[in-house]
């Protein structure tokens, strides 16, 4: 990495170290809180009904949902899609190679981390949604890079956004892309570290683990089973940490991350896949959803990359997990990374990509062009 990325790593490294610092007061406050709880809603399949059950006002709801009681329901958690959705969820298929082309927009966000209301903003500001918070992307690719789970607050809603979202952008002739991130790995394997303290509470009044309020029994556990880990669009390759050197040396293609991360490790206890070593090189630094290499590895270098470049056949890797101060640039503009600091309740960035050229899109809705 040339010396001037080296220097500007640091910079960002040190904003982040000072965001953290500030925020370990914010935490120590939000721990005295008395807002009554609200979550959900959370659905599960039982036979052939759905269940849904929320809180309100630090009280358990529960109720069975059907069409003829949908409409009112989503009226309350303002839902954007059908009933027929829900059942459908549990009809797909994942699809392994997750390639595309001829997308003329493309938009990226990563690292949400339950900061529903810097996601929403973000989105509005690149005029992804409406002011009802409905797609206006038209034939548009919205790119979610991961780690929607994590720190926040208001992980349930982002998720349930993203779900109707993913069925309006088809509607219009554009695509939505949910990328699993390690905090997705934690969650559908039964590891409950990072967790922000309102979910050890809704674990507590609904009697259940929140892993379990994520199984492949409920619409949202069902959905993100279904998840790409790897995807590329056009000349693009994304994913949430990175593809390492090692990865590629290993023949780990897009199909074959997915299909293993689906059949093998996304759901699984994290402990007994550890017990296999090529799933447990999935799960840990050098995989693609921990690596961080691109920027924090000073060995990582041109030949490296060109090399991995070389073995997916694209030009550019669009990454998060790695937080910085705005969106990032390396080796020449190939390595693009968009973990702006939503989890440090910044107010983030989004990558815009249109006709070749290269946005960053702020929270005000400012288009700064980078190349």
């Amino acid at each position: 990495m040339a010396c001037n990325d080296i220097k500007k790593r640091i910079v960002c490294l040190t904003g982040i170290l000072l965001m953290s610092v500030n925020l370990t007061a914010i935490a120590i406050s939000d721990n005295t809180r008395t807002d009554p709880l609200n979550d959900g809603p959370y659905i599960r399949k039982v036979n052939k009904y759905f269940k849904i059950n929320w809180i309100e006002n630090g009280t358990l709801r529960e109720d069975f949902l059907h069409p003829g009681n949908f409409k009112e329901i989503s009226r309350i958690f303002n839902l954007h899609f059908d009933y027929d959705d829900l059942k459908e969820t549990f009809s797909v298929r994942a699809n392994y190679k997750q390639s595309y082309g001829r997308a003329d927009s493309i938009s990226v966000i990563s690292d949400i981390h339950g900061e529903y209301g810097s996601y929403i903003n973000l989105l509005r500001a690149g005029g992804i949604i409406d002011d009802e918070n409905k797609w206006n992307f038209g034939t548009g690719h919205l790119v979610i890079l991961g780690d929607i789970s994590g720190k926040g607050e208001m992980v349930t809603e982002v998720f349930w956004h993203l779900f109707g979202l993913e069925k309006q952008a088809v509607i219009a002739g554009g695509q939505v892309h949910v990328l699993l991130g390690n905090h997705e790995l934690m969650l559908l394997g039964n590891n409950s570290d990072y967790l922000n303290d309102k979910y050890l509470k809704v674990e507590t009044l609904l009697n259940t683990r929140y892993h379990d309020l994520y199984s492949e029994q409920t619409v949202l556990g069902k959905w993100l089973r279904s998840r790409p880990v790897v995807i590329t669009i056009n000349n693009k390759l994304f994913v949430h940490g990175g593809i390492s050197f090692e990865a590629a040396g290993k023949k780990l293609t897009v199909n074959r991350i997915n299909r293993t991360f689906a059949n093998k490790i996304i759901g699984k206890d994290l402990q007994s896949v550890y017990s296999d070593e090529d799933l447990k090189f999935l799960c840990r630094a050098d995989g693609p959803l921990w690596y961080r290499g691109y920027f924090e590895d000073p060995d990582f270098c041109e030949n490296k990359l060109q090399y991995i470049l070389n073995f997916f056949d694209k030009e550019r890797i669009i990454v998060g997990h790695t937080p910085c101060l705005e969106i990032d640039f390396a080796f020449n503009n190939r390595i693009i990374g968009v973990d702006t600091g939503l989890q440090f309740r910044q107010p983030g960035e989004m990558l815009f990509i249109s006709d070749g050229s290269f946005y960053r899109i702020t929270g005000t809705g400012s288009r700064i062009r980078i190349f």
